[in-house]
């Protein structure tokens, strides 16, 4: 039964049903095993020095028989073994400190050995063995043990990469954190990566290797040079380029059909994750990356340390950012706000694990419901309103005007009149820089909510401070164009741009909140601050680019279809108005735009008549009463562009 068993196990272990080898599929070899073939190595030895020594016309001890020799040498290697724990390692993953074991282990048996035959001697005046005789063992089975675990090594990573295919790539750098990315990927098996050499920028290295593997300068011959080395990829390590530095490097190697990767330092390195998990492609955003922001955090502090904090829209890519930066303050309570209710859950998940020392309190709820929202206001005395609630795609928003007035705009109005009924100290907006000369629904809502706030602080009914923040489109937001971009080419293609010559403004989410965050510190009331977004990028570049850095060619492997512009979009989006002016702030990356206050009766008397036509589901109505408060809101490649004709156009 046992026998049947073990010849089972053993085939279900070495083979498949089709009876191809499966070796790849062992673990490991047991630590018993490991020691019964370490100590017949230290058999084979014996026998191989004995034959060695039988040949030089030696005489041998008498004392001991050749078999109790062997049993004797092999009981002390045995012991040996043990004391240092040669067998505890995995063989397949054996390194210096492995061998140095092996060694140690050896050389003790032996010296063992030797004082056992000189104290034999002392006392009984005869030796046991032969001096040379030992060292030579010695030497024998330390080179087989260590012959054994190389040649298992080597056997175990050529098994595991069997059929793979790996990257030869080089690593840009030749500094400390470049060498030992490169070591990693020298001594590592399971990875898709072959070292092929090193690139330096400055200095250029005649006949110096690293690692075993040749220095290369990125100069007008570099890619003539790498040519014989048939390198697939170039892996970039940490931040240590600028922007402009990275984008001409990966533009060049683009050219030469080079895939780019990225590495984090090796200090950054998750410890849990696979070295493939550390090295990934380079993404688009990591070259529209923006330069550090410098913040103040002493003031940023004051006025969020051991304060109640609501943040609307928390769920949101930027309102859940704003959570996760200002729970870096010790708030006193953070209230998240949100309708969505899976990615609410998700969220308060993520926060009550990374920052369990806070106290959040997660709502479910619209920010239209005047009665919700007045309810957490009394329960909570909120210190900072941070507004993020919104929506913003801009098609849909058009085709479906009614839902953006009530929630931008009105509820806008309802956030900030229970905070200035509930005495908040700071009230921070989100907005857009679709809210400057609007040519969309969603735009001009934006805008509307603007005008309101400003209005409402311009009155000074109350201590409550009315700050208005404006950005353009945020990496990575929920909608945004790079995720998209990068479904349409997992799914094969075609990317769609809707216009050759479109161009946009980018912000990364972190930069966005940090921005927000630091401009709350700084508004006195009634502010719109705008925030340096850098230089516009063209859409049409930033597909292209996409597809290269996935390893296609555009136009041959994927299509760039241009399907014209969406209803209410335009070529280029603006931070500011052609009658705001601007004002510079004491953050080199905020500006503060100055423009023309309307009356609050007058803009409420509007908001009636828009919300009125909101229920009545009027949209006609409510976009020209819409147009009347956003004078500037010019509908483009819209059914609304009819309201922007002259009264007397038809004759």
């Amino acid at each position: 039964m046992r026998w049947s068993y073990f010849k089972v196990r053993t085939r279900q272990i070495l083979w498949n049903e089709d009876n191809r080898v499966r070796l790849r599929n062992l673990n490991y070899l047991p630590r018993w095993l490991i020691i019964l073939i370490d100590v017949g190595i230290v058999v084979f030895s014996f026998f191989l020095t004995w034959l060695i020594a039988s040949n030089m016309n030696v005489s041998f001890y008498k004392i001991l028989t050749r078999p109790q020799e062997c049993v004797f040498i092999s009981l002390i290697y045995f012991s040996s073994f043990f004391l240092f724990s040669t067998y505890a390692g995995l063989i397949r993953h054996s390194t210096f400190v492995d061998v140095f074991k092996i060694a140690i282990s050896c050389l003790a048996s032996a010296l063992f050995l030797t004082a056992i035959s000189y104290s034999y001697f002392v006392f009984y005046g005869d030796k046991i063995f032969l001096i040379p005789f030992l060292m030579i063992n010695m030497v024998i089975t330390f080179s087989c043990m260590l012959m054994l675990r190389l040649v298992v090594k080597s056997l175990y990573s050529y098994m595991v990469t069997m059929g793979k295919k790996k990257h030869r790539v080089l690593i840009l750098g030749v500094n400390d954190d470049s060498i030992a990315v490169g070591e990693a990927l020298a001594t590592t098996e399971q990875q898709n990566f072959v070292l092929a050499g090193f690139v330096s920028l400055k200095k250029k290295y005649k006949k110096i290797n690293i690692l075993g593997v040749p220095i290369f300068r990125f100069d007008d011959h570099f890619f003539e040079a790498i040519t014989p080395y048939k390198v697939n990829g170039i892996i970039m390590v940490g931040n240590q380029l600028s922007v402009k530095e990275k984008n001409e490097i990966v533009d060049r190697a683009l050219e030469h059909k080079l895939r780019i990767y990225h590495a984090p330092t090796i200090t950054q390195w998750d410890q849990d994750a696979t070295l493939n998990f550390q090295i990934k492609e380079i993404q688009i955003e990591d070259l529209l990356e923006r330069q550090p922001i410098t913040l103040d955090d002493t003031q940023i502090n004051a006025y969020l340390n051991d304060k109640v904090i609501l943040i609307t829209g928390g769920a949101g890519s930027i309102g859940s950012e704003i959570v996760r930066q200002v729970s870096q303050y010790s708030p006193q309570l953070v209230i998240v706000l949100d309708q969505a209710e899976s990615p609410l859950h998700c969220l308060e998940l993520e926060l009550r694990k990374n920052y369990p020392e806070i106290e959040f309190q997660f709502v479910l709820a619209d920010v239209r419901k005047k009665n919700r929202l007045e309810m957490i206001f009394a329960a909570h005395e909120i210190s900072v309103v941070f507004h993020a609630a919104a929506y913003k795609h801009v098609p849909l928003i058009e085709r479906n005007p009614t839902e953006a007035v009530q929630v931008n705009i009105l509820g806008t109005v309802t956030l900030a009149d229970l905070s200035a009924q509930y005495h908040v100290d700071r009230f921070v907006m989100i907005s857009t820089d679709k809210a400057v000369n609007p040519t969309n629904v969603m735009g001009a809502s934006k805008r509307a909510a603007e005008i309101y706030v400003q209005a409402l602080m311009k009155e000074n009914l109350s201590t409550t401070k009315f700050i208005t923040t404006r950005f353009g489109n945020v990496l990575g937001s929920n909608g945004s164009v790079i995720p998209y971009f990068k479904e349409q080419i997992l799914n094969g293609g075609p990317i769609t741009v809707t216009h050759e010559n479109i161009i946009r403004y980018f912000m990364t989410i972190p930069e966005a909140c940090q921005l927000v965050l630091q401009a709350g510190t700084m508004g006195q009331g009634g502010e719109v601050f705008v925030f340096d977004m850098g230089k516009p990028v063209r859409i049409m570049d930033l597909a292209k680019k996409m597809i290269q850095l996935s390893g296609l060619v555009p136009g041959k492997d994927i299509e760039i279809a241009v399907i014209g512009l969406r209803p209410g979009e335009k070529l280029y989006e603006e931070l500011l108005s052609d009658a705001s002016t601007t004002l510079p702030t004491h953050h080199k990356k905020i500006m503060r735009a100055i423009d023309e206050t309307m009356k609050l009766e007058d803009v409420m008397n509007l908001i009636i008549e828009i919300a009125a036509a909101a229920e009545t589901s009027n949209d006609t109505f409510m976009i020209s009463k819409l147009k009347t408060l956003v004078p500037e809101f010019i509908s483009e490649n819209s059914v609304y562009q009819l309201l922007d004709l002259p009264a007397n156009a038809d004759d």
